[in-house]
């Protein structure tokens, strides 16, 4: 019974006393409680008999390990009345729906602490939340192999009850989860397997904890960042002496900011491979062992490799129909890469005056960039004065609001772990009824989660008591921070990132699963991307943007159409390159997780080099990418799900093109919500697919968006 991954989401005397939630003092006579307050929100819950509560975030190292201790404790207690159940006594309600229920206070728990890990400002309560994980996650893994309550949940299995719906999927996906554990071999097989897991857990938390702690400094002098534009210069804490500017190679907008702009080859040359060494001494040796325990562990359980593993309760199914689909689509872009790069080369030989100059790792940003400026006119830095984050952030909302029939309110937060922290409530815009809560932690800081995600903090479930737990989530980004003279301005692309985000909150947000294992994004990994893949049409629409973007400095200027225009056609004019780009991490992933085992651990480096040159340009020499790859724990032998989901995605927005509302359709939202969003993993998510779709789902749509010829995509996508 693992806990669910963590990074990138009960009983109800459970939920006390585990100390996963904040205890409040009965709520004061309605007149005493202010309108718009969260304690208004709450009360107004339990009226839908609904739970809304936020977490007891713990703020030192003593409040992690006690509330590990507590945590675990209190589940072995549960667990043991399970174990002792007599054959003849076993029913739903106390193993299947039993364990669902001990679970959820300890995935909050574990929920809690990942978020803790990845936001906290003290170093210390980092360190220790990160050690406290290992524990949970240990501890997680020992359940599979508790041969009590095993043998009681079998039990129940061999009755073959008569169950449908969700209680059938649960029933039958929790008895693959203990043959996947290994419970059908030998006592002596299955200890070693469990021992192999325990220690890939410990080993992968490592991992992601030295990709968060990387840190790489860079000093450059101002001529050295020509081109790079003056409002970056001016950021807090980039001029640190004279003439020297700091630029932080693991903070992604400071990384694309100065590789999209900076003129000198030897400036982007040195921060590309610095950025590609980040945590190469710590995290090498580290996923060398990843992957050979990951492919021991796979075989004693017979699959060929991890990647079968993994993908066996996916969309895919196996390794090598994901891999297949992966290296057909690279196939299908093959003309359009080729073509982009030598665009690209010949920009680059005209600014250079080398007629035989290359494009190398450290130029397609800088010349796509430059692309974009002199064929179609686009200057991405010039557009950021049209996206003031507020005025985005209240034009998302809006929207949002609309298509999904819902309303949020800026509500105060009882605790806040960054003084800019922001948290809204989220209701049902016709009946009021309270859906949930969510964070926005927006701007980067030093030992902070450095890329961009959607934590789930408390999953929706129903409860014992027949009252529905509503989810609580936060969205941890990194944008440009506002700087003493304007607002934090966002990218196009930033823009994008966030819609792109906010998807996945309301995915968790808006979930009416019953239980937690089902609820809100706890999909299959090759989907859980596409709803929110899908969402990121609206940025590229005219309508969508005049609803909220204008120029900050005089907001009755609105981004002329000619300027989006020339924006789509810039974005697909380098869409053979990104989505190489993207392919390159997806086959690099799964090559790793079908040719890596115990015995040829060190090729892991080179052959990961190998694959992200072949697919994409050739990686600086001598670095490390693989180290600083944060999918390579929790998106194991998974990263092809975002080509995978995002060919689900191109066809599941076609429902609102075709919409008579277009990307505004309230009737359209309303199907996203209650067919994908409402439901989450309740039902096989091919039947909400082809529900939401009204219609087989069709490959058409994501072949035409990439450019790959329809003959080619049908076979990629089998």
């Amino acid at each position: 019974m693992n806990l669910k991954s963590l990074g990138a989401v009960a009983l109800a005397c459970l939920l006390t006393a585990c100390s996963s939630m904040t205890q409040r003092t009965p709520a004061p006579a309605q007149n005493a409680i202010p309108q718009g307050s969260l304690a208004a929100f709450e009360q107004r819950a339990a009226r839908f008999q609904n739970v809304v509560v936020l977490p007891d975030f713990e703020t030192t190292p003593e409040a992690v390990k006690a509330s590990v201790d507590q945590t675990i404790a209190t589940a072995n207690a549960a667990l043991d009345v399970v174990g002792r159940l007599a054959p003849g006594a076993v029913t739903f309600a106390n193993t299947v729906g039993a364990l669902d229920d001990i679970m959820y206070p300890a995935n909050t728990t574990a929920s809690r602490l990942a978020l803790i890990k990845e936001t906290s400002r003290s170093a210390a309560v980092r360190d220790t939340t990160t050690d406290a994980l290992k524990t949970l996650q240990e501890w997680a893994v020992g359940l599979d192999y508790r041969e009590d309550v095993y043998r009681a949940l079998k039990a129940y299995a061999d009755t073959q009850p008569k169950l449908r719906g969700e209680e059938a999927k649960l029933l039958r996906e929790t008895m693959r989860d203990y043959r996947r554990a290994g419970l059908a071999l030998p006592k002596a097989e299955r200890d070693e397997v469990e021992r192999l897991r325990k220690e890939l857990s410990r080993v992968a938390t490592d991992f992601e904890s030295n990709v968060t702690k990387a840190e790489k400094p860079l000093q450059f002098t101002q001529a050295e960042l020509d081109g790079v534009p003056p409002s970056f210069l001016r950021q807090p804490g980039i001029k640190t002496g004279n003439d020297e500017y700091t630029v932080m190679a693991n903070v992604t907008w400071h990384y694309i900011t100065v590789m999209e702009n900076a003129k000198r080859e030897g400036t982007r040359r040195r921060l590309e491979t610095e950025r590609f060494n980040l945590a190469r001494e710590q995290n090498i040796p580290l996923a060398e062992k990843i992957l050979g325990l990951r492919d021991d562990i796979a075989k004693k359980l017979g699959y060929k490799n991890w990647a079968d593993y993994q993908i066996e309760v996916r969309m895919a199914r196996n390794g090598a129909t994901a891999l297949d689909f992966e290296q057909r689509l690279a196939k299908g872009l093959q003309p359009k890469f080729d073509a982009e790069v030598e665009q690209l080369r010949q920009l680059k030989v005209q600014e250079t005056g080398a007629p035989n100059a290359q494009i190398h790792r450290w130029d397609w940003r800088y010349y796509a960039n430059q692309l974009k400026k002199a064929k179609y006119n686009v200057d991405a830095q010039q557009l950021r004065v049209y996206f003031p984050m507020q005025r985005v952030l209240d034009g998302m909302f809006a929207i949002y609001q609309r298509i999904f029939g819902v309303k949020f309110e800026r509500v105060e937060a009882p605790y806040k772990w960054v003084d800019d922290l922001q948290l809204y409530a989220v209701s049902d815009a016709q009946t009021g009824e309270p859906l949930g809560l969510f964070y926005l932690d927006l701007f980067p800081r030093e030992g902070k989660f450095n890329h961009f995600a959607v934590f789930p903090i408390i999953d929706g479930k129903r409860l014992a008591d027949g009252r529905y737990q509503r989810p609580v989530v936060s969205l941890v980004c990194n944008f440009p921070p506002p700087s003493p003279d304007q607002p934090s301005l966002l990218q196009h692309s930033d823009v994008e990132t966030l819609f792109h985000e906010f998807g996945h909150a309301m995915h968790g947000i808006l979930t009416r699963a019953r239980f937690a294992r089902f609820s809100g994004s706890n999909v299959p990994r090759d989907f859980v991307e596409a709803p929110s893949q899908m969402l990121e049409n609206w940025v590229w629409d005219k309508r969508v943007l005049d609803s909220f973007a204008a120029d900050y400095r005089d907001p009755s200027k609105k981004i002329p159409p000619e300027i989006l225009g020339q924006l789509k056609a810039a974005k697909y004019a380098i869409y053979g390159c990104f989505y190489r780009r993207q392919l390159s991490f997806g086959l690099m992933d799964l090559t790793l997780h079908t040719q890596i085992h115990d015995t040829n651990e060190p090729t892991a480096l080179p052959l990961s080099n190998q694959v992200l040159s072949d697919i994409f340009l050739p990686v600086p020499a001598d670095t490390a990418f693989l180290a600083y790859f944060g999918h390579f724990v929790g998106y194991d032998a998974g990263y092809y799900g975002y080509a995978w989901a995002d060919a689900i995605a191109a066809d599941m927005a076609t429902v609102f093109e075709k919409a008579p509302d277009g990307y505004f359709d309230t009737k359209a939202g309303r199907r996203l919500r209650n067919e994908i969003y409402a439901v989450g993993d309740a039902r096989d998510v091919n039947i909400s697919i082809d529900k939401f779709l009204g219609r087989p789902r069709s490959l058409e749509p994501f072949l035409k968006k990439i450019g790959v010829e329809s003959a080619a995509g049908r076979k990629a996508g089998g």
